[in-house]
C-alpha cells in the first residue's frame, strides 16, 4: 500500500470527498438512495473534524468525519480501490485518537449495514438499532459505540 498520510481536510476538499462518497461501491442497489444526496460542504467540513486519507502521490484513499457534540462517527469512506489495505483501520484508530484528545467518554456510529463487522472487529460494541427513515433509509441501522480508554 504504501504510505498513508491522514491530515486534517480543507474546505478546498469538499467536491473531492463528496465524489468519494457518491462513487462508493458499498452504496448500490437498496442503499444509493441513502448516499445520492450527501455533500460535504466546505461548512461541514470547517464544523466538524473532518480527516482525509492520502497515500504518497495524495491520491484520496479514505475519509472520516467525527461531529464531537454528541460525539459521533458521522462518516467513514475508504475508496473501492484502497479497501481491505488497512485504510479504514488507520482512520478509525485516528478517529479514536481526535476522540480521546478531544476529552470525549466514547463515540456512537450509525453503521452501514454491511460495515457493523468491520467497527465491531476494531471495538465498537453495538448498543442498539436505529430505525429505518424513508425516503432515504429503508433498512435498520445498527447502532455501535467506540468507548474511549
Amino acid at each position: 500500500m504504501g504510505q498513508v498520510t491522514i491530515t486534517r481536510a480543507s474546505t478546498e476538499d469538499a467536491q473531492r470527498l463528496t465524489r468519494l462518497c457518491h462513487v462508493s461501491s458499498s452504496y448500490q442497489g437498496v442503499y444509493a438512495e441513502a448516499i445520492s444526496t450527501v455533500e460535504l460542504t466546505p461548512a461541514y467540513i470547517t464544523q466538524h473534524l473532518v480527516f482525509l486519507a492520502a497515500g504518497q502521490d495524495a491520491h484520496l484513499l479514505g475519509f472520516y468525519s467525527l461531529i464531537r457534540d454528541p460525539p459521533e462517527l458521522d462518516m467513514l469512506f475508504v475508496a473501492d480501490e484502497a479497501q481491505g489495505r488497512g485504510v479504514g483501520r488507520l482512520l478509525v484508530d485516528h478517529m479514536i485518537e481526535q476522540t480521546r484528545q478531544s476529552g470525549l467518554a466514547g463515540v456512537r456510529v450509525v453503521s452501514h449495514p454491511p460495515a457493523e463487522g468491520f467497527y465491531r472487529r476494531l471495538g465498537a460494541r453495538r448498543i442498539g438499532t436505529v430505525p429505518a427513515k424513508p425516503p432515504m433509509t429503508t433498512w435498520e441501522r445498527p447502532e455501535l459505540w467506540f468507548t474511549i480508554t
